[in-house]
């Protein structure tokens, strides 16, 4: 398994973050980011890439598209082992994007808020993230996805070893995606069960 080399990072819940991304830029590690979580970062020293300056692509529609990309999501999908894979993603100037660090909008915080409108609500349903969880979290063979900030730790102690982590590792990670978006999906379709239009 070769190490490491690339890794995005679009957090909602910043806790230990910093520390967590100037590890890794020790590391040699690459770091794409976005929005608040790329001036968060480079507010604190730690060199980012803008995933719209990776693209090529601007982000829009206030923040609504910005990483629902080819580059981004063939980054996460593609087959290292897979010779059609790598031929495209060299044909088409995608990085293997090797780590995932994401954490999703509180849609559940947002609503159980006093006087929350449906707009509100429905501008706090998180899609570019669930989006990148699941396409990392399917490639977990390749891929290491993190959502929650406790499992930082354990996952730098693994790169700091071997450059990498565990496939036993990566798919625990990816198994807690599942069930957070699962558990996420549930709690944006039991709001709306409750929703009545005017």
């Amino acid at each position: 398994m070769s190490k490491i080399s690339t890794a995005i990072i679009s957090v909602t819940d910043k806790s230990n973050i910093v520390d967590f991304a100037k590890s890794l830029e020790e590391f040699g590690i690459e770091i794409l980011s976005t929005g608040g979580t790329a001036k968060t970062l480079r507010d604190n020293g730690i060199s980012v890439l803008d995933v719209s300056e990776y693209t090529g692509f601007p982000e829009m529609m206030d923040g609504r598209v910005k990483t629902l990309h080819p580059k981004v999501h063939g980054g996460l999908l593609g087959r290292r082992d897979n010779e059609q894979d790598v031929t495209m993603m060299k044909m088409h100037g995608i990085k293997n994007i090797d780590l995932v660090v994401i954490n999703l909008y509180q849609f559940e915080k947002t609503v159980a808020r006093e006087g929350c409108t449906l707009d509100e609500a429905i501008e706090n349903i998180d899609i570019g993230g669930p989006a990148m969880l699941r396409s990392s979290a399917k490639n977990f063979k390749f891929v290491t996805v993190v959502i929650d900030p406790s499992d930082y730790t354990g996952i730098l102690e693994e790169i700091r070893r071997d450059g990498n982590t565990t496939l036993e590792t990566r798919f625990r990670l990816a198994k807690k995606v599942f069930k957070t978006t699962w558990q996420y999906d549930g709690a944006i379709s039991s709001y709306l069960e409750e929703v009545k239009l005017t």
